[in-house]
């Protein structure tokens, strides 16, 4: 029965539901650390000659996180 939601769901929206449930069921202090630890951020950095230019975020949490 372990394995019923294979069929409904991909590994990562599954390991995102459940992790997303135990989140929630913490107590608010270890909630919130939870939750922070649960943002990302996606950024690129184009390389050329062995130099990294500026790193561009392309997501909103990700520049909230960086500030």
């Amino acid at each position: 029965m372990s394995s019923a939601w294979r069929s409904v769901f991909t590994y990562n929206k599954y390991a995102q539901i459940t992790a997303r449930a135990v989140r929630t069921s913490y107590k608010e202090e270890q909630r919130v650390l939870a939750e922070k630890r649960g943002l990302s951020a996606l950024r690129y950095q184009k390389w050329e000659n062995g130099q990294g230019g500026t790193q561009v975020v392309l997501t909103e949490e990700g520049a909230k996180a960086s500030d």
